[in-house]
């Protein structure tokens, strides 16, 4: 199939959100593109209730339409009736050439083999815990562990982190605690100045000279 029969190829993407994961629509949606272009985009599910409630920003972003189907009865998924009637009513319409049905149900296995009965083709969707009877109804089944999606974030370089500074040397940062002074400045050391010793030799020198000072006063 080349790029552009790929491009005119009209798909309908019919999700089970009880049986799928919101965090792998986008990767999802862009294995998809690579079958066709998605004409419809439908989610079914019971929205009034608080187990679809990670789903809301996934069907703004990427334009699907939520298909509201109250579950009527405890232990019977409606969900599942309501996304086959509505893939038959496509169906009928002639308008497209391949479905993709994102579930992990056996439930669809019967729809995906009557959509094929048909000449359609079915692409598949699901964990790898989806029964063998729904895989194999399917012409390709694309697990979803498999996908992956490249976020734009990922392609930015990583900085390394900054080198600490080593911290100061204590021999050559003190804190003097002296008016003007920061603490952790660096500065010389504190000298401390003594009264200068006198040798006892000067000393009795300067007594000498006092007492011959006296006497020639009393010469006087």
């Amino acid at each position: 199939m080349d790029a552009i029969e790929q491009n005119s190829t009209r798909l309908a993407v019919l999700i089970d959100a009880d049986n799928a994961q919101p965090t792998l629509i986008m990767p999802l949606l862009a294995e998809v593109a690579k079958y066709g272009t998605a004409h419809v985009k439908r989610a079914y599910g019971d929205w009034t209730g608080t187990s679809l409630r990670g789903w809301k920003e996934h069907l703004l972003a990427q334009s699907i339409q939520p298909i509201q189907q109250f579950a009527y009865t405890r232990g019977k998924n409606a969900t599942d009736a309501a996304l086959i009637i509505d893939a038959m009513d496509l169906l009928y319409t002639a308008r497209f050439d391949a479905f993709c049905i994102v579930s992990s149900d056996s439930d669809f296995t019967r729809l995906a083999s009557r959509i094929r009965e048909s000449g359609l083709t079915v692409y598949g969707f699901g964990e790898r815990k989806t029964p063998q009877s729904f895989v194999a109804a399917c012409d390709k089944f694309i697990y979803t562990e498999n996908l992956t999606y490249d976020h734009p974030e990922s392609s930015k370089p990583v900085m390394p982190p900054a080198s600490p500074r080593p911290p100061p040397d204590p021999q050559r940062v003190v804190d003097t605690g002296r008016p003007g002074t920061r603490r952790g400045q660096a500065c010389a050391p504190a000298t401390t100045h003594s009264p200068r010793k006198r040798h006892p030799r000067t000393m009795s020198r300067y007594i000498r000279l006092g007492r011959q000072s006296a006497v020639d006063s009393d010469h006087l």
